[in-house]
């Protein structure tokens, strides 16, 4: 892999499933691996429930105390009223935050270094806050971009500008997760990529302890980043399902 970016490549991992106007749909190592995301969260989830006890066990009390950071994060974000949505907060914290580490263990694939993958994650957010806002407040909704005792000449730039801001919101929340991951595991390939060069060319005595330290400095700091990068997707789905529950400013 001489290219930095080559690791993100999109590969299909068997032939045509099936074909949509003759484009061949393939199972692609992408979706192999998002795959192993949700398999590895379900199994975590039954191993930490298979034996709910009063007096939780060692897994049970592992799993109580992860589900319980989430339903705090929704707790102080979005309020009471939003521990309905703590499941919902709960799956997509799970996914991102699995799918960042797995994505740092040698011959992987990162799934959340793509804009794609990112960006259907944040319209679902977006989606779910739209619908549920409607469905529970009707027009009364459109509350959220009417700022209150705002004066009537000010009032068309206000709700304009507070209408670029609500739809800005999936593209931020997709572009942050998108691009510290793949800023963080092109760097990473960098460094590792001088220590394979300077070991080939028998420098491995003067320079190339350097960038060795680097690789496990970016390493430890890419784990730090995959767990921020998670839990403020979290927070950020929180804050906007609180602008669906109370749309009043």
């Amino acid at each position: 892999m001489a290219s930095p970016t080559e690791q993100f490549a999109i590969t299909p991992l068997s032939g045509p499933l099936f074909h949509v106007n003759d484009t061949p749909i393939h199972f692609t190592n992408s979706a192999g691996f998002m795959v192993a995301v949700v398999a590895i969260v379900a199994v975590f989830c039954l191993m930490t429930s298979a034996r709910r006890a009063l007096v939780p066990g060692r897994l049970q009390n592992v799993g109580e105390l992860f589900y319980e950071f989430v339903a705090n994060t929704v707790r102080q974000s979005a309020g009471h009223d939003a521990m309905g949505f703590v499941p919902f907060v709960f799956a997509l914290f799970s996914f991102v935050l699995v799918a960042n580490l797995l994505g740092l263990l040698p011959y992987s694939f990162t799934v959340t270094s793509h804009i794609v993958v990112t960006a259907a994650l944040s319209l679902l957010v977006i989606g779910t806050v739209i619908v549920f806002g409607f469905a529970k407040h009707g027009l009364g909704f459109l509350k959220l971009f009417v700022p209150s005792g705002v004066p009537g000449w000010l009032l068309p730039m206000l709700v304009l500008i507070e209408v670029i801001s609500f739809l800005s919101r999936p593209i931020s929340l997709s572009v942050r997760l998108f691009a510290n991951m793949l800023a963080g595991h092109i760097a990473l390939k960098i460094f590792a990529g001088f220590v394979t060069a300077l070991l080939a060319a028998g420098a491995w005595s003067v320079l190339s302890p350097l960038p060795l330290l680097l690789t496990v400095a970016l390493t430890a700091l890419e784990m730090l980043v995959a767990v921020l990068q998670a839990y403020v997707f979290a927070v950020l789905t929180s804050i906007y399902l609180h602008d669906a529950l109370h749309p009043g400013h």
